[in-house]
């Protein structure tokens, strides 16, 4: 059984034909004028084969196998190139080898007209004729040289249809086209919305801040609280522990809220006129106070040109005041300072008053009793004796006298009794001296001890004078602790005065600080791109929501 041999198709790459070639192929498919006479006679050159290098040089050199593989030829192309040198009778050792020969034999193997050739040489293919009317086509467009006559009545217009290619190639210029259309589009609208909410603006406030605002002078002044000892006055036994910066800590934010309120506001302007210089004409509208503003408009300008800030590090209240006028800053400054000196003399003045009024009250009581107690140890001494003690003593003393006495006086006796024959005379005599001595006794004793007519008796007087005396020498010493406990709150009342030390004295300013122009427009370029960019943003997640 035989079988018939399979056809080899091959598959012409479709190109597009540039302008040149298609004005080739249109002179190509134009029918050729007669030949004359003489064009005919002379003897015609062989034409010229597409796919061989024009240059000799080109020709004649010859390329290393290493250079072909370095090209990045695909299989495709090889395959080509061997099945072309087999028709040329060539006989390559490999497929970089018949793309060397047939380029040594001055054939291009992937030239075009080189793959028409090797297709029209096909037996097997059936595109044997159309390839050689191409070819002898292309044969005939190389021999033309000159122009050529052309019938009059004979059309010769460029035909109206494109190829599929050309037609592709015009839709996807027209998509092209349209799409950078729609991107100029969308930014110029971008840009268009950039300059109405972002630039205009921004350039609004940049004209006002550089030609139209008014140039504020800015009073710089610190200050700060200190106590008497430099120790502060903290509650309890933490007080001497604690810096005066911390121990001022409340002193120094109440005074800070006093400067920052309406009431040093108020005082301000009654003082100085602080409303008439932010009412005056030279200020701009936008940072002048009208004359019949309230004292809540007038304090809001006054916050916001009043600025204060407390360190509790270093326990300093900073001052910045800025006023159109350097001269009214200063004095300003110099004003608030002075306030807030008369409030801190006022944080302690009624604690320490307080302490000192309750030491003083003590005192006077002490000195009231004490004078109570003295008056009735007069009274006491008024009305019986002067001295009881020394009474007392005297009397005692006597007694002892005439106890003494009375012992001579009956030891004499006793002798005398002793005696065998004593003299009755004299023993009367010692009775007698004995009984005047027992009488005088017992009446010396009666005075101690017995009351007589409208008094006390002298022990009882002299018992009521010893505790007056104790009633006096105790007030004594209430009165000296009273002296001393007014002397000690004196001393913690002068610790506890609050002192408003000026570190830094406000001196007016030769330049402006206020307003800070480009700060103040970059911010609001960032303000303004902000908000552009969440309402954007907005409007997008909105639009995609509804959409969806």
């Amino acid at each position: 059984m035989t079988t018939k041999p399979k056809a080899k198709k091959y598959r012409i790459r479709r190109t597009t034909p540039s302008p040149g070639s298609t004005a080739a192929g249109a002179a190509a498919a134009r029918p050729e004028p007669p030949n004359t006479a003489a064009e005919s006679a002379a003897p015609q050159a062989p034409a010229p084969r597409e796919g061989q290098v024009s240059s000799a040089r080109e020709v004649s050199a010859s390329q290393s196998i290493d250079d072909i593989r370095k090209e990045g030829l695909t299989g495709r192309q090889l395959r080509m190139a061997r099945r072309m040198a087999q028709k040329q009778g060539l006989a390559p050792t490999s497929d970089f080898d018949a793309v060397r020969l047939l380029r040594a034999k001055g054939i291009d193997p992937f030239q075009r007209a080189s793959i028409l050739e090797l297709v029209a040489n096909d037996p097997d293919d059936g595109l044997e004729a159309p390839v050689a009317e191409a070819q002898s086509k292309s044969v005939q467009k190389s021999k033309i040289q000159l122009p050529q006559t052309v019938a009059v009545d004979q059309a010769n217009l460029p035909s109206t249809e494109l190829s599929p290619a050309d037609r592709r190639a015009a839709e996807i210029m027209d998509i092209q086209r349209d799409i950078s259309r729609r991107r100029r589009r969308k930014s110029m609208l971008l840009l268009s919305r950039l300059l109405a909410f972002v630039l205009l603006p921004t350039f609004i406030v940049g004209f006002y801040y550089y030609k139209i605002a008014t140039p504020m002078y800015s009073t710089k002044s610190e200050f700060l609280i200190l106590t008497a000892d430099g120790s502060g006055g903290g509650a309890g036994g933490l007080g001497g522990l604690l810096p005066s910066q911390f121990a001022t800590g409340q002193d120094a934010i109440a005074t800070q809220s006093y400067l920052e309120s309406k009431d040093a506001m108020l005082r301000l302007d009654s003082d100085v006129g602080f409303r008439a210089h932010f009412s005056q004409d030279n200020i701009d509208a936008l940072q002048r106070l009208s004359l019949d503003a309230s004292n809540e408009s007038a304090h809001k300008l006054y916050k916001k040109y009043v600025k204060l800030g407390y360190d509790p590090t270093e326990g300093v209240i900073r001052m910045d005041l800025a006023t159109a006028d350097p001269a009214m800053s200063e004095l300003f400054s110099q004003r608030l300072i002075a306030y807030a000196e008369e409030r801190v003399d006022e944080l302690s003045q009624e604690k320490r008053l307080d302490a000192v009024k309750t030491a003083i009250s003590s005192l006077e009581d002490a000195r009231a009793e004490r004078r109570t107690t003295v008056r009735r140890l007069v009274e006491l001494q008024e009305g019986s004796i002067l001295d009881p003690t020394g009474q007392i003593a005297a009397i005692r003393q006597l007694i002892s006298t005439v106890e003494l006495q009375l012992q001579e006086a009956q030891l004499t006796l006793n002798i005398q009794l002793n005696n065998s024959r004593p003299n009755k005379s004299k023993i009367q005599q010692l009775n007698d001296q004995i009984e005047v001595y027992q009488a005088e006794y017992e009446r010396q004793n009666a005075r101690l001890t017995e009351a007589t007519e409208g008094a006390n008796s002298l022990a009882s007087q002299t018992a009521e004078i010893q505790v007056a005396q104790a009633d006096i020498a105790t007030a004594d010493l209430v009165l000296q602790a009273a002296l001393e406990a007014k002397r000690q709150s004196e001393i913690e009342a002068n610790k506890q005065v609050r002192y408003l030390t000026v570190s830094v004295k406000p001196l007016a300013s030769q330049d402006p600080s206020y307003p800070r122009s480009f700060e103040n427009t970059i911010l609001a370029f960032l303000i303004f791109a902000g908000i552009y960019l969440m309402v954007s943003l907005t409007a997008s997640i909105l639009r995609e929501q509804v959409s969806s």
